[in-house]
């Protein structure tokens, strides 16, 4: 496998190779260092998320104000808002402001700056396999939810090495049920695993 990350990735392969060794010795802070490093090695596209979930979630918000959580470029941000839902997109790093709607705030999945319940709908896709306390990260999730809690994971075995950096897979809806516990629905859309709870 090595010769092949080498071939793609150049000086940047090691990095790759190293990661699921060396996590458990770096920081929080570190990891998303990581991501930083390798932002112009990743591969470029508007959004993870397939076009099943993209039309689940786009029929499927609750209420009126909407946190995307790890918003990346923003694909789904836009989409929200051009709805009319009000909508916060947070990332480590955030797409160029160039609306008030929706509006991007730099945050930490494991420590979100929002208020409790401050938003009715908090959607979170193709971003809790990368986080490593990923039981904290769901836990801040729901916290500020009010209403309607939606995510997605990638329908994904375990492999040594991967292009994306994930730390947590979900071959089975079973894992993710260990993860995000008894309640909810979890759907299995166009290869990825969707799940929605009813916040009370």
């Amino acid at each position: 496998m090595s010769p092949f990350f080498f071939l793609v990735f150049g000086d940047k392969a090691k990095v790759f190779l190293d990661f699921k060794q060396d996590v458990a010795n770096v920081p929080d802070t570190e990891i998303n260092e990581y991501y930083e490093t390798l932002a112009d090695k990743f591969i470029k596209r508007e959004t993870d998320l397939n076009r099943e979930c993209l039309n689940f979630i786009k029929h499927n918000v609750a209420g009126k104000e909407v946190l995307d959580v790890a918003c990346g470029g923003g694909f789904l941000s836009e989409g929200l808002a051009s709805q009319g839902f009000d909508v916060v997109g947070a990332d480590i790093i955030i797409p160029d402001q160039t609306s008030t709607n929706p509006k991007y705030e730099k945050a930490v999945i494991t420590n979100l700056q929002f208020s409790d319940k401050q938003f009715d709908t908090v959607v979170c896709t193709h971003t809790l396999e990368h986080i490593r306390d990923v039981k904290k990260a769901l836990g801040e999730i729901e916290r500020v939810c009010k209403k309607r809690l939606i995510i997605v994971v990638p329908c994904q075995r375990e492999y040594a090495y991967t292009f994306d950096l994930h730390l947590h897979f979900f071959p089975y809806e079973y894992k993710l049920r260990e993860l995000v516990g008894p309640s909810g629905v979890i759907h299995k859309l166009g290869g990825d695993f969707l799940y929605i709870r009813e916040i009370t």
